[in-house]
């Protein structure tokens, strides 16, 4: 019960996080609920950032490489040991007397690992370690939380698009668009399917910077919770290699069923490097659940590339699909290793075909 408790005060509040004044955007309406984003409203320790330069950007600086070999490197280099802060407010509405939303800010420590490196195919996993600062000043113990996972693929032949309802559909990729790119495949922390999108790096004599085509993806969850108005996301993304870490920017549009575009926000996801940070505990979770999770992916694959439209449920019969998975990957941490054997059936139950 604990543990569920946990994950839902996560997902709730997202990540820890504290409020300060915007200056920037809708000062015009003097609405002092506009003043001040709203997210997370826990507190966490502060953490030391580490000023010297990411490896990998060193070693993108190198002219002799050819172009393939900094797109790797690029994307190799956002792995690592992270602050992550998130920012979003919406810059414009399409409707008469549009009243805008509370920015949204929060910020929280992760790590990203490696799982899969091939010549022309990239894995790399979000995993989460926080720690909360609790009424009487005391740091809590480690809260250890799967986060989303992106996969990069070279010359991608085909694109899962989001097409609203939880759906998505299988797309071909020209091999005149798809020369010389990168698709990026966002996956939920349940590895279910959320966005995918491809680009091209374009690489400078101090900078690596991916722009995505436009793409279409599900309500994000700090907006799910609150929010009936529109139906998803349409937007850009683009990924930078800074030399302290790296940065996601998004220009998103929000768009109803019928094409219908409420608003439009912009995004920024800063992922600055840190050190001194205890990151055991989820080091420890990765490990005693790697071969879990991995099955989970398996079983995700094969559906998503034997399908050419899939509709992926997260609620079936009030059962959650990212809490059932975690328990199970809880009950398997914990030495259950017939857990493995029912993650098909559990991801089943949450797919129409």
């Amino acid at each position: 019960m604990r543990f569920l408790f946990l994950l839902l005060l996560f997902f709730s509040f997202n990540v820890y996080g504290n409020s300060q004044n915007y200056i920037f955007g809708w000062t015009q309406l003097n609405n002092p609920d506009l003043f001040s984003p709203r997210g997370g409203t826990s507190t966490g320790p502060d953490v030391d950032l580490e000023k010297a330069p990411n490896p990998f950007w060193l070693k993108l600086q190198n002219t002799n490489l050819n172009k393939f070999e900094r797109d790797r490197l690029a994307i190799l280099a956002m792995q690592g040991e992270y602050k992550v802060n998130f920012d979003f407010m919406e810059t414009m509405g399409f409707v008469e007397n549009y009243i805008p939303q509370k920015p949204y800010q929060s910020w929280g420590t992760e790590f990203v690992t490696v799982i899969k490196d091939e010549n022309d195919f990239i894995s790399l996993q979000h995993i989460m370690v926080m720690f909360f600062e609790e009424e009487d000043g005391s740091i809590s113990d480690p809260i250890v939380v799967k986060h989303w996972r992106q996969d990069w693929k070279y010359e991608d032949k085909s694109i899962n698009t989001y097409i609203g309802d939880d759906t998505w559909e299988k797309n071909s990729i020209p091999m005149d668009k798809r020369k010389g790119t990168w698709s990026q495949f966002v996956y939920q922390v349940d590895d279910s399917p959320r966005y995918e999108g491809f680009g091209k790096w374009k690489h400078f004599s101090n900078s690596s910077i991916w722009s995505s085509y436009e793409t279409s993806r599900p309500l994000p969850r700090r907006e799910k919770t609150i929010r009936n108005d529109y139906d998803f996301i349409r937007g850009t993304n683009i990924h930078t290699i800074t030399p302290n870490g790296w940065v996601h920017e998004q220009n998103n549009s929000k768009v109803t069923k019928k094409n219908f575009i409420l608003a439009r926000e912009i995004g920024l996801a800063r992922y600055q490097r840190i050190k001194n940070f205890d990151w055991s505990a989820g080091e420890i979770y990765w490990k005693k659940t790697e071969e879990f999770w991995r099955e989970v992916r398996e079983v995700w694959t094969r559906e998503i590339e034997n399908s050419k439209k899939i509709k992926v449920s997260q609620n079936t019969n009030d059962d959650i699909l990212f809490i059932r998975l975690f328990e199970l990957a809880e009950e398997y941490k914990n030495g259950n290793l017939q857990s493995l054997s029912k993650i098909d059936a559990i991801i089943n139950e949450h797919i129409y075909k």
